[in-house]
């Protein structure tokens, strides 16, 4: 599977993409008009084996609901990332076998190596 998960008014997402050579081989899915459903959120979940790491904690909404100062299960996690696009870390990038979460220099780095060399 080549898809991309990601917010088209994310400056951070939009320079990522640019960074991806063949692009068009991806479907590209926006989350905020097209939200993550639960198939998709046990897809990512069958990679990382947490929704805490497909959890974005730096959203507006993280800190604005007190999220911050409660101790949130597993479960917490999936049931806010289904309820709100902007809990997803983003971008999300499914490459072949391989799962690409987040915009950390690390994990871009990384991506853009294998995206942009097969």
């Amino acid at each position: 599977m080549k898809k991309i998960f990601y917010l088209k008014t994310c400056d951070t997402c939009k320079k990522i993409l640019n960074q991806i050579d063949n692009l068009e081989q991806f479907d590209l899915q926006e989350i905020k008009e097209n939200p993550v459903n639960e198939a998709q959120l046990e897809s990512m979940f069958a990679h990382t084996k947490s929704y805490e790491k497909l959890f974005n904690k730096r959203a507006q909404l993280y800190k604005s609901l007190g999220l911050k100062d409660q101790n949130l299960t597993e479960q917490d996690y999936k049931k806010y990332l289904l309820e709100h696009y902007t809990f997803l870390a983003r971008p999300v990038i499914f490459y072949e076998k391989q799962l690409f979460v987040g915009n950390a220099k690390s994990t871009i780095e990384n991506m853009l190596e294998v995206v942009n060399n097969h």
